[in-house]
């Protein structure tokens, strides 16, 4: 089980230029490139915005979130709701279960396409960054993440931090990061209310 605390954003659209170039810019390491589009299959299960379970690459993911713990600022533009989640992962080694054909025309499940940017940092013992490859294994740090997404047709865009590492230092580094990275930031502003997981954006966008 791993324990993660996240900070996310969903805005209709896609990506806007000027916020594609900042975070090319400031956030990306020199060596990160856009990862390929995938398909992320997503159970939806109305007024459940505290559990989420979708299927990638023939792998199970299950979230659950433990908390919500309240709104953050960063500079004066910046605003939104910190959550504590867990997720598991399962997995096949047969290759017979979690198969997307298998549930391909049930309706409650949902594909979301998704063309993502991340950048991963490690959060030091003195609480300075550094960029490193995703591949990485570090014990303290946060994902930082842009992401075109394309559900029925509809184009949105999202930007997302997710913090892990030691129990009690985990919301310091997702803060650490975000204060960071919101220190070259001058776009446009990210409020509290379109702040939230990917369960919620499911039910705004489809409820």
């Amino acid at each position: 089980m791993l324990t993660t605390y996240e900070l996310r954003w969903f805005y209709p659209g896609t990506i806007p230029e000027n916020i594609q170039f900042w975070f090319e810019k400031h956030c990306l390491f020199q060596s990160s490139q856009p990862q390929q589009p995938r398909e992320d299959l997503y159970l939806y299960s109305p007024e459940c915005e505290f559990l989420g379970i979708k299927l990638r690459q023939e792998q199970l993911e299950v979230k659950w979130r433990q908390a919500e713990l309240g709104v953050v600022s960063f500079g004066e533009i910046v605003e939104g709701k910190v959550e504590k989640w867990s997720k598991w992962e399962c997995h096949d080694s047969t290759g017979e279960s979690f198969q997307a054909q298998q549930i391909a025309s049930n309706p409650v499940w949902v594909s979301v396409q998704k063309v993502r940017y991340s950048q991963t940092y490690e959060v030091l013992d003195d609480f300075l960054l550094q960029a490193v490859s995703e591949n990485k294994i570090i014990n303290n740090g946060c994902h930082m993440e842009l992401t075109n997404l394309t559900i029925n047709e509809n184009s949105w865009w999202s930007l997302a931090f997710e913090a892990f590492g030691d129990h009690a230092r985990i919301l310091e580094n997702l803060q650490t990061t975000a204060n960071w990275i919101f220190s070259s930031y001058l776009e446009q502003r990210l409020l509290a209310v379109d702040s939230y997981a990917y369960p919620a954006w499911l039910a705004r966008v489809i409820g």
